[in-house]
């Protein structure tokens, strides 16, 4: 897995609950959101990352999801095209903090991607297709991603927001999926949640420490079970708007 040494994050805004969500769990809680964005910050912090804190945008009240507006490597920072015309423009802030460390290219129309879609696993890179992430927008990543010594390949998604809504790599050959989509971790170990524990698929690997969602027992003895150093981290207000741990940082 990668080491990380920075993590841009973007603080939620008072509107944060008129953005986009599917969840039908009720109206996020601003006070409640700030302060567990803080707490996932203190964490990234205690994981050894330097965390570079952006103040809220009320143009985009998604705008705390900053994974979705780039895709991030050793070499390059590639800017995301989003795919709910709500979100084009949030990509612009984060390219300009980004052109400090790394070298810029971009996605550009008619495609449309988000960071939330692509998932690296070593040197491999998946693209989920789905609502959000066209095969145009797929191709140019692939392209970049070429130059610069990496493979990719595309999936197709169906029923849930984006591909990391549903599988992460955690590290060391172990996945963690939903059923439809463990066939993309052929060959490795996989823990399928159970009914329920959905939510918990995302999770995010920071210098060998392990974030998981809080609330989630099952998947977190499985977890435990193999072997990693887990921080358990409170989502309620983020879940209430589709969002998960990797949505909220973008760490290189």
């Amino acid at each position: 897995m990668p080491q990380y040494t920075k993590a841009i994050v973007r603080q939620p805004g008072k509107n944060f609950a008129d953005g986009i969500t599917t969840s039908n769990l009720g109206k996020p809680e601003y006070e409640k959101a700030l302060e567990q964005h803080n707490a996932y910050c203190e964490i990234l912090k205690r994981c050894g990352v330097e965390v570079i804190v952006l103040e809220a945008d009320e143009r985009y009240p998604d705008g705390c999801f900053v994974e979705d507006t780039a895709v991030v490597t050793k070499e390059v920072a590639i800017t995301s095209r989003p795919g709910n015309p709500a979100r084009l423009g949030e990509q612009e802030r984060l390219a300009s903090v980004l052109a400090d460390y790394k070298l810029i290219e971009s996605i550009v129309a008619p495609g449309t991607l988000e960071g939330g879609d692509i998932m690296r696993v070593e040197n491999h890179f998946y693209i989920g297709l789905t609502k959000r992430t066209n095969i145009d927008g797929a191709k140019q990543l692939s392209s970049v991603l070429e130059k610069y010594g990496y493979t990719s390949s595309t999936v197709s998604v169906n029923d849930i927001l984006h591909l990391k809504t549903g599988i992460a790599y955690l590290g060391n050959n172990n996945f963690i999926a939903v059923q439809e989509l463990a066939h993309i971790a052929q060959n490795s170990n996989v823990i399928i949640l159970n009914k329920g524990e959905e939510y918990s698929a995302n999770c995010l690997n920071v210098n060998d420490n392990l974030l998981i969602p809080k609330g989630f027992p099952k998947s977190k003895q499985n977890i435990v079970d193999l072997g990693y150093n887990i921080i358990e981290v409170e989502m309620s207000e983020y879940r209430k708007m589709d969002g998960g741990l990797t949505c909220l940082s973008l760490l290189f």
